[in-house]
């Protein structure tokens, strides 16, 4: 018996559904009754949404559904007076809403509290009796079919209204998943992107691929090239690398994004649910997840390695900080780097923040939500931009000062100049891109409404839908817009590759490819001299000469005045049975602590033979210990400042290698000579 009335009850309820949809409004107006249910009594018209926020008459056919076997059944009298209210309300008076009455809803509570719970059906929380007022009347109330008292017919003019944005059918999402779409719980946006055609789309994730391999290869080289040579690029300038690191991840999230299309970014569509192709939003989807993840972080991380290396400029220029003092911070610096971007990246995802970006076919934040557009994008890239603008001036001002009351060499003058040229050119490189990504989110923002309600007028009645009451001004983004946002976002990071840029850069990727990158154990007087650090260069005196480093030891040439460095690789024909080696003065001698130590030589020639290098060295660290405790007993200081103002000498470092015996090896020195005489 009870199967039956469930087949009576679906045979009601296709009766009840008017098949045909209704157009779309954006008014308020009466409307003749269509719901089968609701037919019949007292009243004939009613105005839609109804008050349990039901648009038009089929989606409140479909909602009240579960109440069929209840109405057939006739559990009570009051069960279908009651339903009608809320479902089906009268419609007398335009834009006066009335309720039903407390003790009717509470009158059908009781009598079909059994038979709902046989049927599995519970009682609605909308339709609780507290919410109702309190009297006891029946459905209409008289006074709800009185006419209006001034007598005059009433005319079909409808008085407007705005429903605001309604979901769609096609758009809506399971519940308690977080989905949200224009302040619409359990919505979510069409995919592919609503506001553009396909071609549009096509184009854009193509041009969003090529950028991202230029951005991905530029930001490789610039890692490969510190891994080469690891030692050369230290603080102040180490963070460029690591900078260079996060824009690689998020050009190679895009590449990603860009193989992946739509699959990760969209929802698939379910024609047989009524559901159409959505925007992915939550942390649901663990491989949208993992995109957003790695986007977001190294996006928030390039920006704060920026503001480091700012940082480190400003601490080597304006307090003088070494490149040791500046390294003793890089635990700190890395804890910003990477720990600020981490908690800010696990906030939206407790949030639940995330969206699928159709265009790019990656997952990011702020697409669609403008409160975390606002607050996770541009806060944190407007606060880095300001920051990093005011130390990078207060550094690069340092510096010229310096270049102006600091007496340097031609050389070194030469070098600095072209040092702050390098920075300023970096930082426009960065800034000049960067501040356009503000821009197109700040236009976005500002206009994000007015896409949004141009879209629901175009397709509200598509959707059946409430169209837009009253809308003052239509406009649709232009995709040149989001083409400059992707490509300034990706750019970005390959100021980079300016900065490792240089002959010496070439000439390290020779010697790797040639197979030459193995080092061998030499002694310091055969390494290579390199520029002098800029970093002491701006804490020496102005008449102490300069240090020039060499890789994995220091050496220095050194006369009274600033002097001038030349490097020579002279070769000798294997033939020749001596070598000759000439002293030098005012030069510095390395002692076993590491220090340096003046030592003076007289300007005595040995023969040395062939293969008796080490007789050599320690017939030249025998002179200059003899040397110095002559001058330690005699008051050689004074000696050797006069020898120094009224001689001339020469500076030569001997290099020795032990040489074989088989024809064709010759002999390299490396010979440091002094050109100014005091």
């Amino acid at each position: 018996m009870d199967l039956l009335w469930v087949l009576y009850s679906m045979l009601t309820v296709c009766m009840a559904i008017n098949l045909e949809a209704p157009g779309s409004h954006s008014m308020f107006t009466c409307e003749p009754i269509t719901l089968r249910m609701c037919q019949g009594l007292s009243y004939n018209t009613t105005f839609m949404p109804n008050l349990l926020n039901h648009y038009d008459q089929q989606t409140a056919a479909l909602a009240m559904e579960p109440f069929h076997p209840m109405v057939n059944l006739e559990c009570s009298t009051e069960i279908r007076p009651f339903l009608c209210a809320l479902y089906a309300p009268v419609c007398t008076e335009y834009g006066r809403v009335t309720l039903p009455c407390r003790h009717l809803c509470q009158r059908a509570k009781s009598d079909c509290y059994k038979l709902m719970d046989m049927f599995g059906v519970s009682w609605p929380d909308e339709m609780e009796c507290n919410r109702f007022p309190e009297c006891d009347e029946s459905y209409p109330r008289a006074i709800d079919l009185l006419p209006h008292s001034d007598g005059t017919e009433e005319t079909p003019s409808p008085v407007q209204r705005d429903y605001g944005f309604w979901c769609p059918r096609e758009l809506k999402i399971e519940p308690d998943m977080g989905y949200s779409f224009m302040g619409v719980r359990d919505c979510s946006p069409p995919c592919p992107n609503m506001y553009f055609r396909k071609d549009e789309l096509i184009f854009a994730r193509y041009f969003i691929g090529v950028i991202s391999i230029v951005c991905l290869s530029a930001t490789l080289f610039t890692f490969l090239t510190f891994l080469i040579d690891v030692g050369r690029f230290r603080y102040p300038e180490r963070p460029i690398i690591f900078y260079a690191v996060c824009y690689m991840m998020v050009s190679l999230v895009f590449f990603l994004g860009f193989l992946l299309e739509e699959r990760v970014s969209c929802n698939s569509a379910s024609p047989g649910r009524f559901r159409a192709s959505t925007v992915t939003q939550g942390s649901h989807n663990k491989a949208c997840t993992l995109l957003f993840m790695t986007l977001y972080f190294f996006t928030m991380a390039g920006s704060v390695w920026w503001v480091i290396l700012t940082i480190t400029w400003f601490l080597a220029a304006v307090p003088k900080w070494g490149s040791e003092a500046i390294e003793k911070k890089a635990l700190l610096f890395h804890a910003v780097a990477w720990g600020v971007p981490g908690a800010l990246t696990i906030t939206l995802m407790a949030m639940n923040k995330i969206e699928g970006d159709s265009m790019s076919g990656v997952c990011f934040v702020g697409l669609y939500d403008l409160m975390a557009l606002r607050w996770f994008l541009l806060v944190p890239l407007a606060l880095d931009v300001v920051v990093g603008v005011v130390l990078l001036l207060a550094g690069v001002a340092a510096l010229n000062r310096v270049r102006m009351e600091i007496p340097l060499e031609k050389e070194n003058q030469d070098k600095l100049v072209k040092f702050m040229i390098r920075i300023a050119v970096f930082s426009v490189l960065y800034l000049v891109p960067l501040l356009t990504v503000i821009g197109c989110y700040l236009y976005e923002q500002s206009h994000r409404s007015v896409w949004e309600t141009t879209w629901v007028q175009e397709r509200c009645r598509e959707y059946h839908i409430p169209c837009p009451f009253q809308v003052e001004q239509t406009s649709r983004p232009d995709i040149a817009l989001f083409l400059i946002k992707y490509l300034m976002m990706l750019v970005v990071g390959i100021p980079s590759v300016f900065w490792v840029g240089s002959k010496k850069t070439c000439f390290e990727w020779a010697s790797f490819f040639n197979g030459h990158r193995k080092k061998e154990a030499v002694h310091e007087s055969r390494q290579v001299l390199q520029e002098p650090d800029f970093t002491q260069l701006l804490l020496r005196d102005a008449n102490t000469p300069v240090v020039r480093k060499s890789r994995g030891t220091s050496t220095q040439g050194t006369s009274t005045h600033a002097s001038s460095t030349h490097l020579a690789m002279l070769d000798e024909p294997p033939s020749a049975s001596t070598s000759r080696a000439s002293s030098f003065h005012g030069s510095l001698h390395r002692s076993r602590d590491g220090r340096y130590t003046a030592c003076s030589y007289r300007g005595v020639e040995e023969r040395v033979p062939q293969g008796s290098t080490l007789r050599l060295n320690d017939s030249l660290q025998h002179c200059a210990l003899n040397r110095l405790d002559s001058q330690s007993r005699h008051g050689s200081l004074q000696r050797l400042e006069s020898q120094s103002r009224h001689s001339s000498m020469r500076d030569l470092s001997i290099t020795a290698q032990a040489i074989q015996s088989s024809p064709g090896n010759g002999i390299h020195r490396v010979v440091e000579e002094d050109a100014t005489k005091a």
